[in-house]
């Protein structure tokens, strides 16, 4: 048994993210609280932070998208950002999308960058 505890507790690099939490995905008339697991990184190529994840499963995010691409604000209690929210995956997570700061505080990427400035 404490084997198996040890092999859960390992750190798996897929694992990794930057936010895992509650966040309210909202529009100008819907919004909807969900679960979200993000991540982010800066692209050297574009010089913006690109930052991704998906949220729970939701049948109120089933209704917001309608099957199409939704731009929506994306709030977490670190701050808000414009995100695009689409491509459900086969358990009804949605895929989030944005770029600029992210609605979480970031891994040292940023930091380290700012210090070398």
């Amino acid at each position: 048994m404490v084997e198996q505890f040890e092999h859960e507790q390992q750190h798996d690099e897929h694992d990794e993210h930057d936010y895992l939490g509650s966040a309210v995905v909202f529009t100008a008339d819907t919004e909807v609280t969900v679960d979200v697991v993000l991540r982010g990184n800066f692209q050297p190529i574009d010089g913006r932070f690109h930052w991704y994840g998906r949220t729970g499963p939701d049948e109120k995010l089933d209704e917001l998208t309608g099957g199409r691409r939704v731009e929506v604000v994306l709030r977490t209690p670190h701050g808000e950002a414009a995100a695009t929210l689409s491509d459900p995956d086969p358990w009804n997570r949605y895929r989030l999308t944005g770029s600029g700061r992210p609605p979480f505080p970031p891994g040292t990427e940023l930091a380290d960058l700012n210090e070398g400035a």
